[in-house]
């Protein structure tokens, strides 16, 4: 029997979406689901939610769990897809750590998971969870495809794209809805139907360079009118701000609309939230703190739809948008597939970004497996953009793989906001608080 395995099994609403599309696809329908997590409640949660899925489908497949360390290779062993979507050190204490502590030196973060200061933290915490995850399936599964949903993630599949031989492509949820979401924000539905569109840049900053309507017709000079007159029109005094202001001022100062949230990207950079400058936060609409209160209002409302799940016995799914099912079928059927894949910059995918970067470009699938797509050059201002983000994360890499704490003092005086915020000694004091202060979530630096 052919074997998926999941990584961070405990992620119950999301692993519902991924094996759940498996199960409305003909050609993964009867393979083994195999869950693996190290919470034994959130995996027997999984485990009877994806069971009762299974069974409403027909119970085709065969799903597995296997619970802590000791019995990883077994949920790895075989497998054809592994599929990553662990959060290591969770909400509390972590996440917790990520903010609070920063707060202490003045500096603040929106969502703290992909850049910054917390996305620094992040990865260091998670990198070496996921070399052990490619230690074992170099033993146990070695051709297995990882599709890593875990963010940082140009850092996290960077890593593994370059020091652990596993094949590795990295998935984000915003590149397929990006510009679907920018056209009805901005009043062009119509525009929708048969639209044609290229993406790249990096996870969470890729471009959208060029969109065209069904007749072949540039999007571009119409929605960079529509953008600008919308922020001007939030902008004015008593006006209602809306949640995308940020991206919108992109449009104005970059040229270009890009992929990930207005609040994400508030942080990418050092433009928006300055403490000299307090009022730029009400005026871009920045809503500081946003991820921690996202995970307290998620933790609150999964132990209700937990309860609803559990009770409705019969759970029945429509297939999502999400990438997985799809390139696995692609792969397994060798039939062709377009996604955008965070890959690594091999060949001059993108020629004004470097080699070492993970990159986000349009990728083929077919039967071999993931092809990325050429791209050339980014306009000079985006690859600029997209640099001082890669700056940051192939510095946080050397670090998980040097173990030297200097290097995560350079990726924190790199990073766009801390370095605009905080001078370099306090830079320095904050990172060693943070690290003794995460104590045995991290490996020893020295």
């Amino acid at each position: 029997m052919n074997k998926i395995t999941f990584m961070g099994a405990g992620s119950t609403v999301f692993v519902r979406n991924v094996l759940g599309d498996c199960m409305c696809s003909d050609a993964l329908k009867d393979w083994e689901f195999a869950l693996y997590d190290i919470d034994p409640v959130r995996l027997q949660e999984s485990y009877e939610i994806i069971s009762a899925m299974n069974e409403t489908k027909g119970g085709h497949g065969k799903v597995t769990a296997h619970l802590g360390v000791e019995n990883r290779k077994e949920a790895l062993r075989g497998a054809r897809f592994v599929v990553n979507a662990i959060q290591v050190g969770l909400y509390d204490p972590c996440t917790i750590i990520d903010f609070e502590v920063p707060k202490k030196y003045g500096l603040r973060q929106t969502i703290g998971d992909t850049l910054g200061i917390g996305g620094i933290m992040r990865a260091l915490r998670t990198i070496p969870v996921m070399d052990d995850f490619a230690k074992d399936m170099q033993e146990v599964c070695p051709d297995a495809l990882f599709l890593n949903y875990t963010n940082p993630m140009a850092m996290l599949s960077g890593y593994m794209q370059r020091y652990t031989g596993i094949k590795t492509v990295g998935l984000c949820h915003s590149v397929q809805v990006c510009s679907e979401g920018l056209l009805k924000e901005l009043g062009m539905e119509d525009q929708l139907e048969g639209r044609r569109e290229v993406i790249a840049g990096i996870n969470h900053m890729g471009w959208l360079l060029e969109l065209y309507n069904k007749d072949g017709v540039d999007l571009y000079p119409e929605i960079r009118r529509r953008a600008r007159e919308k922020n001007l029109a939030a902008l004015a005094d008593g006006a209602e701000k809306h949640p995308d202001m940020v991206r919108l001022d992109y449009i104005h100062r970059f040229g270009y609309y890009c992929t990930e949230s207005s609040e994400h990207n508030a942080e990418y950079n050092m433009f928006y939230i300055k403490s000299k400058y307090p009022e730029l936060i009400e005026r871009y609409n920045i809503p500081l703190d946003e991820y921690p209160r996202r995970c307290v209002n998620q933790i609150e409302g999964w132990a209700k739809e937990r309860d609803e799940l559990r009770a409705a016995h019969k759970l029945d799914h429509q297939r999502s948008r999400e990438y997985a099912s799809y390139i696995m079928e692609s792969i397994v059927t060798n039939t062709p597939y377009q996604i955008g894949g965070n890959v690594l910059n091999t060949g001059n995918l993108i020629e004004n970004l470097p080699a070492d970067a993970c990159v986000e470009v349009p990728c083929l699938i077919d039967g071999m497996g993931v092809h990325p797509c050429r791209v050339g050059r980014l306009p000079v201002q985006c690859a600029a953009m997209n640099m001082t983000n890669i700056n940051v994360q192939l510095l946080t890499i050397e670090a998980a793989v040097t173990r030297k704490k200097e290097h995560i003092y350079q990726a924190a005086m790199l990073d766009p906001h801390t370095g605009s915020e905080l001078d370099l000694d306090t830079i320095v004091k904050m990172v060693d608080d943070l690290i003794e202060t995460h104590g045995d979530w991290l490996p020893k630096y020295h």
